[in-house]
């Protein structure tokens, strides 16, 4: 027996004071609403109803179990009701995932702008540099770096991740620029600490079709990649920074570019979420809305025109030094 059905159906049928109307209301045959009342009464092993041709009407066990579940059937039908809601209007709560390493130079100030647009979705962002099971986590979308996220989740690309070599002028002003991977050994360096794992990370250069991985020893070694960004930007070493951190600095002459012709993709800034259908409104409005300002974005890594336009400089620089 479904219960939820006959329940409704006796409720409705109480109200109405019809079976035949409690049918219609309800969009199923006669035949069916009578039925449905028939097994409830059977289930429960007491009469519900008083039966005529002409008038139908609760009995004393029926009418305490009509007061008795009403107000239950009620919350329920509103509870329905709100469900249905999130399909058609975008509010209620949006749980995103994202690493710290993106927040504040990629992601945060488009949440900014989600959150003003659409004020009545409650979002609650967490930071957390390890890999989020959106199902374990309860999260609605997730945000990461590197290769597409695991775990059968659909992932969408965003922008690429380039590992770019860049110094402020004020260093180069003062120690000059390595012309090339070996003569880092001879510069301040500074270096980045994975904060999931703890280790150091490698400086990555491609190299012809290889990627080839170097030890860089650093002067200054942090765990948060806006420090080590600060880092450089304030003449204490080279550093070897994502382009979602580097690419406005560079752009600005905050920053310059070295190496190149050796700068690596190491990945991409991918945007993951459950299964298309089924999907509340304020998730998909919301997935729509970062593809939508993300995807391709040009602020966050440098363009092939860019890379050679800057090595075209480095060149002239190099020379005129030389000179």
């Amino acid at each position: 027996m479904n219960e939820i059905r006959a329940i409704t159906t006796f409720v409705r049928a109480a109200t109405l004071g019809s079976l035949r109307r409690a049918a219609v209301d309800q969009g199923i045959s006669p035949q069916a609403a009578s039925q449905a009342v028939m097994q409830l009464e059977k289930e429960l092993g007491v009469r519900l109803f008083h039966r005529t041709t002409r008038k139908l009407s609760l009995t004393e066990e029926g009418q305490r179990l009509f007061d008795s579940v009403k107000p239950a059937l009620s919350i329920f039908s509103s509870a329905l009701d709100e469900a249905r809601r999130s399909k058609e209007e975008a509010g209620g709560l949006l749980r995103v995932s994202a690493p710290r390493a993106l927040g504040m130079p990629m992601l945060w100030t488009y949440f900014e702008q989600f959150q003003q647009l659409h004020p009545n979705v409650q979002l609650e962002v967490q930071f957390d540099d390890h890999f989020t099971d959106l199902v374990t986590d309860r999260a609605d979308v997730g945000f990461r770096g590197g290769p597409p996220p695991s775990g059968g989740s659909i992932a969408r690309p965003l922008v690429p991740i380039q590992l770019i070599v860049c110094a402020s002028p004020e260093y180069i002003a003062r120690n000059g620029a390595p012309r090339t991977i070996d003569e880092l050994d001879q510069h301040r360096c500074t270096g980045y600490r994975r904060a999931n794992t703890g280790k150091l990370a490698q400086w990555q250069f491609q190299i012809g079709d290889e990627i080839v991985y170097r030890d860089v020893p650093p002067v200054i070694c942090v765990n948060d990649t806006e420090m080590e960004t600060q880092a450089v930007l304030s003449g204490l070493g080279i550093g070897q920074l994502g382009s979602f951190n580097a690419t406005p600095h560079i752009r600005s002459g905050r920053l310059v570019a070295l190496l190149t012709q050796h700068i690596t993709e190491y990945g991409t800034v991918y945007i993951y979420y459950g299964h298309r259908t089924e999907q509340p409104l304020r998730v998909k409005t919301f997935i729509d809305f970062m593809v939508a300002r993300l995807a391709d974005n040009r602020a966050f890594f440098l363009d092939p025109v860019e890379l050679r336009a800057t090595r075209a400089v480095r060149r002239g620089r190099a020379a005129s030094e030389r000179g």
